[in-house]
């Protein structure tokens, strides 16, 4: 089953500490229009993550990594080198799994570059690239951010098995093997991005 789009709330504690103002302060702009958000019928007031990074937006301000988490539709950045197989996998998520946004790579580094910029939900990665390997990918993600906040699926033709255990024990999610078929990579997209909408 895809996963469902829900839709994420903040509280006023919460806004005010990303926006760095009083509670009270994020509760008048609210009121005045100037912040979208609602009332709850408890008199509560809520800000949609969505309406909350489209302020920060607007106004020049950094969007805090956790917000980005908490977008309504994930966002899966693909790193594969073969035109033909990366062309069929999008081909693929776009009538099998529509309500995720795609970044398509073809190499490490822009693989790289790429996660760094989007902040994806999952990574889904080609074991052997023209100029990194799966193993060195995942080991700067962990360096340049301490902790990988981005899930990780190895797609692969093959790979040794010190590799595949160094990737496990890096944190990756799932390895393929791509003569399983496209459904097998499917299907785990799937699984770990639901395990993080439920998150």
């Amino acid at each position: 089953m895809a996963p469902t789009k829900t839709k994420r709330y903040w509280g006023t504690q919460r806004v005010a500490r990303v926006l760095q103002v009083t509670p009270a302060t994020v509760a008048s702009w609210i009121d005045q229009g100037h912040l979208k958000g609602h009332r709850t019928p408890t008199g509560r007031r809520r800000v949609a993550s969505a309406d909350l990074a489209a302020f920060l937006h607007a106004h020049g301000m950094a969007v805090p990594n956790e917000l980005q988490a908490a977008r309504e539709r994930p966002v899966v950045v693909l790193v594969e080198d073969d035109p033909g197989y990366l062309k069929a996998l999008v081909r693929t998520l776009e009538r099998e799994v529509p309500e995720v946004d795609v970044v398509e790579t073809s190499t490490g580094v822009d693989g790289l570059l790429e996660i760094g910029r989007v902040s994806p939900d999952l990574v889904v990665l080609d074991y052997a690239l023209p100029d990194l390997n799966a193993v060195q990918v995942v080991e700067r993600l962990q360096d340049t951010s301490k902790r990988m906040t981005a899930a990780v699926i190895i797609v692969t033709g093959g790979m040794p098995a010190a590799a595949e255990n160094d990737l496990r024990r890096l944190g990756v999610r799932a390895i393929v093997n791509k003569v399983d078929g496209m459904g097998v990579v499917i299907e785990a997209m799937r699984r770990v991005l639901q395990s993080r909408m439920v998150a």
